[in-house]
């Protein structure tokens, strides 16, 4: 037989991508949720709509102020009065000013906002929940009253009701502030706002005033405290100069002066000297050689000697030209000779006297030399003590200096400021005052309905996820193989759903005989199928048929599959295994005397109790009406023999079983079957429910061959499984016979 290759073939279908699956679920979860997303959605919208046409609307006017970088503080008074410098900083601390409580005091002061009911919540009337409380002596209606406490109370609500309507925002990176105030009135909202504005100018003006006012008087006092400083101070260093002889010319002390004079005249007096030395050394040396002055370039050569010279020079020639024409005792020779003599003793006085001079001259520039060595070492002892004096000196003049200059600055500062104190400017401006506002800025219809719209759609999405996840039952075959891994044998639909509303109703078992072709029989044949099918390597023939809880549709489902199989030209049995309910006989219509527990005990022939069903052909074995029921009567031998007989006798047994959950029986048939069908009522069953009744088959060995959905609303399951078959059956349902 190939049936069960074809089975595996069939089974495994080419699988959809995750990204696929993912969508196809979140498709079909929003098509079986749209009714749940459009109440939402259009409730949350409505909602919206309504409060925002039932909100008093408010009007904000903005005045625009600039931070004016390009003026500049003539008195140059850096820390006090200059102006701000352009950085973003600065600006930012500007809007934090304009939005300071101490401006919003005083605007709300200056225009007498506490007696406005706008502000403050005291002059409203009372709501009837205020009054409410106020009975109660709750709430804030129960502290209207008097007292120090609650008007200052009273005050700091107002003030925070005022900034709570405040916006204040720099424009971009540009150092223009935008000041704007809401109001329920617009001529109120552009008042307030050029308030804050001019407020805020007036309180730059204030402060740089009471600034500089601060820096006059401190100039002042420190001039007092620095004046006679100053005066002390040069006073020191006048009077140390004068008691250690410091005194100065220009650029120098007078010992300095006196010791530059004395190097210069000491250096020309050796220089005097040196040549004094050397005509003496020459004059000795002339003398000591015998020289008579001949030499003429040399020290002697003085003009007397230069005469006296010529003269001995003619005297000399007289006398040889006498000695030659006369003799050397001729008288005029003699004479001559005398004159010669004569003149030649001249010269030696001469130069006597020449070298004495210069001997005179010598010494006395050697003396000079010492005097002048002498002073100068007296001018720089003088001076040494000056010096070690002046380093006391430096240190006195260093401290007037300093004081001198601290107090020429100071000076300087306080001229400035006074002069300053009358011509402060503010380092803002208004740019642009605010304008009395023609439509009201608070609320924003159509960003309100288009936030509606999209809380309405987020709130819609919300509550179908919200509903998927509390939505604890199985829905489509999809759901069946992600959370329990486990075939889809098929789905039971509810007969209401696959029938029109025209014409006469049939029970389910009738529907089967009578209208083969429906969506409904048609649903027993696939479930058939998938039953047959469910094992590959041993044919199905007992079949039992169960659930986790009650009234999930399983002695409907057995009786109507018994039917189809009957149809189909099988030899079935359904056997009622529920004790408790006995449904199956109620669906055949009778109450038999003997049934199952009859044959178990023997009590009744198996042929004596079978009932047939002359439509479909199908045999039932039920249950008598019993007041004694036998402990474990499934977990018999009497039970296995009787399945053994209705195995030879049919080709397919059902046994439909009690729940696996609240009774046992079910555990001791299940390990009997072939395969055991669970049986799940459609979007009703939770899953916890399924899982605690898998782990007690499991407990007995048996696991499920799948899993069917019962009570399937066809039309419904149209809208839940995208994906899945079900999905398509607006597509397919004119195929069937209703």
């Amino acid at each position: 037989m190939n049936a069960p290759s074809l089975k595996l073939a069939a089974a495994a279908p080419a699988e959809a991508p995750p990204a696929a699956r993912d969508l196809n679920h979140l498709i079909a979860m929003f098509r079986r949720r749209s009714k749940v997303f459009a109440a939402v959605a259009v409730l949350i919208l409505a909602a919206v709509v309504l409060v925002t046409f039932q909100i008093t609307p408010r009007y904000t006017a903005t005045a625009k102020v600039e931070i004016d970088t390009r003026k500049h503080d003539v008195a140059n008074i850096e820390e006090v009065v200059s102006g701000l410098p352009a950085d973003s900083g600065v600006v930012d601390t500007e809007v934090e000013v304009l939005k300071s409580r101490s401006l919003a005091e005083r605007v709300v002061t200056g225009l007498g906002l506490d007696k406005d009911p706008e502000f403050n919540a005291r002059l409203r009337p009372q709501s009837l929940a205020d009054s409410t409380l106020a009975l109660l002596g709750l709430g804030e209606a129960a502290s209207r009253g008097g007292g120090a406490l609650q008007r200052i109370k009273d005050h700091e609500a107002v003030v925070d009701a005022v900034l709570k309507r405040l916006t204040v925002q720099r424009l971009g990176l540009t150092y223009v502030i935008d000041v704007g105030f809401a109001s329920e009135d617009a001529q109120k909202a552009a008042i307030i706002a050029n308030a804050f504005a001019d407020k805020y100018l007036s309180d730059q003006l204030q402060a740089k005033y009471e600034a500089t006012q601060q820096a006059t008087q401190w100039l002042d006092d420190r001039l007092s405290e620095l004046q006679p400083q100053v005066e002390a101070a040069e006073t020191a260093v006048e009077s140390y100069k004068a008691q250690h002889g410091l005194l100065a010319s220009v650029g120098s002390s007078l010992t300095e002066q006196e010791i530059s004079s004395l190097n210069e005249q000491l250096a020309q007096a050796k220089a005097d000297q040196a040549e004094k030395d050397a005509r003496m050394q020459t004059a000795q040396a002339e003398v000591k050689s015998g020289s008579n002055g001949g030499n003429l370039s040399g020290p002697l050569g003085s003009q007397t000697m230069m005469q006296l010279r010529t003269q001995q020079a003619e005297a000399s020639a007289k006398v040889a030209d006498l000695q030659t024409k006369y003799g050397p005792r001729y008288p005029e020779v003699q004479r001559a000779e005398r004159e010669l003599a004569d003149i030649g003793a001249q010269i030696n006085q001469e130069l006597a006297r020449q070298v004495s001079n210069i001997q005179a001259e010598d010494q006395v520039a050697r003396q000079r030399v010492a005097s002048l060595e002498s002073s100068l070492g007296g001018a720089k002892g003088v001076l040494i003590g000056n010096n070690a004096a002046s380093v006391q000196l430096d240190d006195l003049q260093r401290k007037a200096s300093a004081a001198s200059t601290l107090y020429d600055s100071l000076l300087n500062r306080a001229k400035q400021t006074s002069t300053d104190l009358g011509s402060q400017q503010s380092d803002a401006r208004v740019v642009s005052r605010a304008k009395i506002p023609v439509k009201p800025s608070y609320p924003d219809k159509a960003l309100n309905l288009a936030l509606g719209l999209l809380l309405g759609l987020a709130g819609g999405l919300g509550a179908v996820f919200l509903m998927e996840a509390l939505d604890a039952g199985l829905t489509t075959s999809e759901d069946i193989e992600r959370f329990f891994g486990l075939p889809h044998l098929g789905a039971v639909p509810l007969l209401a759903s696959t029938i029109d509303d025209k014409g006469p109703r049939l029970s389910a078992g009738d529907q089967i005989v009578a209208k083969p072709l429906s969506a409904f029989s048609e649903a027993f044949r696939n479930l058939r199928a998938s039953i047959l099918f469910s094992k590959i390597d041993a044919p199905v023939k007992v079949v039992v048929v169960t659930s986790a809880l009650p009234g999930e549709g399983k002695t409907t489902t057995s009786f109507c599959l018994g039917k189809s199989m009957a149809l189909s030209g099988a030899k079935v049995v359904v056997v009622d295994c529920d004790l408790r309910r006995r449904n199956v006989n109620k669906l055949l219509g009778i109450e038999p005397a003997s049934g199952l527990i009859e044959v178990l005990q023997g009590a009744a022939r198996l042929e004596d109790v079978l009932v047939e069903d002359e439509a479909s052909g199908a045999w039932f074995l039920p249950l008598a009406k019993s007041v004694y029921t036998p402990k474990d009567l499934f977990g018999s031998n009497a039970m296995d023999r009787l399945i053994e007989e209705l195995r030879r006798r049919f080709d397919f047994v059902l046994l439909d079983t009690a729940p696996v959950i609240p009774v046992s029986d079910t555990r001791l048939l299940a390990p009997k079957a072939d395969a055991v069908v669970f049986l799940v009522q459609w979007r009703k069953t939770p899953r916890k429910a399924i899982d605690a009744a898998f782990a007690l088959l499991r407990s007995v060995g048996v696991e499920p061959a799948g899993i069917a959905l019962t009570l399937v609303d066809v039309r419904e399951q149209s809208r839940f499984g995208y994906g899945d078959a079900g999905y398509y059956y607006r597509s397919y349902r004119k195929y069937y016979a209703t």
